[in-house]
């Protein structure tokens, strides 16, 4: 049965090379109607992306701010009972004055008392509220002071993470001094994870080191015996052609076993970072895998503009190699074509392999990364490969910082893009 995208192909004939910039990671994303907003979404949404530092702060700041102004309302009230019920004038008459003008004079007396009460009273409210917003942004510049010497551990923390790395993981610790709290016991927590990860990491190290020795020696062994054993010209045909298909099977276990060795060191820290040009490191798998791609019929397109990088030229030229690799074992049985190109996109180092070949779902995209994994193919033999080349570029880029991407080609085949950060 001949899928649509095939039969779309045959139509228009083959589609043209990659072009224009490597930027293209698939289809655009689908467009949805107005978004309706929630303003209590909104608030949850913005509390979500002040920093602990800000909450500590604002936390804080609130808590004196709400202190000050409990303190002087308090004050208020204290401040005018205390004048009500302390200031009370009674006006002494002589007895010539009538009793109608007295009582007309100790009501204006009244009267000047409580408002002169008054006025005193809104003074204090006038002063107070300046205070009390000079109290205010005190309240916030002491609370970021509190709030910073909160977190100097958890900051502490954080720097020594940033710190870490394989080859730190022995002598770096945290080292928190001080009371036995929270943070001490969290600090203390931390390095007793550093001590047992550094201790995995050593355990991982020895044992890469003796399945690299133990794995390799008895099949270097075996390829040893059988190419003397092919070489007696006394051995029968049958003997021969028997002694063929066991280095056969012995190579690619050879390889399989070179391909498991290679994703475990891929997947640790980089031990070799030094100064490369990309440029150059896929000219070099270019010109390893131009023979293979002749062998099976397969055209090279080279676009190759200089990126400098900092990384592990071994590493980044198996990646690349492996891309390469699998773009000639999955083409197309007669006239197939592979485009590679290396260049800076929105200051990003980029590599772009892509190549025809039959039509890739893209949902069966992703599961090309994972190990023994092939297309149509789960865990299955196969001729063509172990299913670890993509696995090994994928542990490869994001040990250098960067990720990598597939989408499936038009017409058939895939286009992978490989971004590494500009160092």
């Amino acid at each position: 049965m001949i899928s649509p995208h095939s039969a779309r192909a045959a139509r228009q004939g083959p589609p043209p090379p990659p072009s224009g910039p490597p930027a293209w990671d698939g289809p655009p994303p689908p467009e949805y109607g107005p978004v309706k907003h929630d303003p209590a979404a909104g608030i949850k949404g913005l509390t979500g992306k002040v920093s602990i530092r800000w909450r500590l702060t604002l936390t804080y700041s609130a808590m004196f701010f709400t202190a000050g102004a409990m303190l002087l309302v308090v004050m208020y009230f204290i401040i005018r009972s205390t004048l009500y019920t302390g200031f009370e004038f009674q006006l002494q008459v002589p007895g010539y004055i009538s009793p109608e003008f007295a009582a007309d004079l100790q009501q204006q007396v009244q009267l000047l008392r409580v408002n002169q009460i008054s006025e005193v009273l809104d003074t204090l409210v006038r002063q107070s509220i300046l205070v009390l917003l000079g109290v205010g942004i005190l309240a916030v510049i002491l609370g970021y002071f509190v709030a910073d010497r909160a977190l100097r551990p958890v900051t502490q923390m954080t720097a020594t993470a940033r710190k870490l790395s394989e080859s730190t993981l022995a002598h770096q610790r945290i080292g928190l001094e001080g009371p036995d709290d929270e943070l001490k016991e969290l600090a203390d927590t931390f390095d007793d994870m550093l001590t047992r990860l550094n201790v995995a990491f050593d355990t991982q190290r020895r044992f890469v080191a003796n399945a690299s020795h133990e794995l390799r020696t008895p099949l270097t062994i075996n390829r040893t015996v059988l190419e003397i054993a092919l070489s007696d010209p006394e051995a029968s045909e049958d003997l021969k052609a028997l002694g063929r298909t066991l280095l056969e099977v012995n190579a690619r276990n050879e390889k399989l076993i070179e391909g498991l060795l290679l994703l475990a060191r891929s997947e640790r820290e980089l031990a070799v970072r030094k100064p490369v040009d990309v440029k150059e490191v896929a000219q070099t798998a270019v010109d390893q895998v131009t023979p293979f791609a002749a062998e099976h019929g397969v055209t090279l397109t080279t676009e190759l503009v200089s990126t400098p990088t900092i990384g592990d030229p071994v590493l980044l030229e198996r990646s690349v190699s492996n891309l390469l690799e699998n773009a000639v074992k999955y083409n197309l049985p007669e006239n197939g074509k592979v485009w590679i190109r290396t260049g800076m996109v929105d200051g990003a180092l980029v590599v772009q392999v892509a190549n025809t070949g039959q039509h890739v779902p893209a949902y069966e995209v992703n599961s090309l990364f994972e190990p023994f994994r092939r297309l149509n193919a789960d865990r299955v033999d196969s001729a063509k490969g172990a299913g670890l080349g993509l696995s090994i570029v994928r542990a490869v880029v994001q040990a250098h910082g960067g990720n990598v991407n597939a989408v499936p080609r038009e017409g058939g085949g895939l286009v992978v893009t490989i971004r590494l950060p500009r160092r």
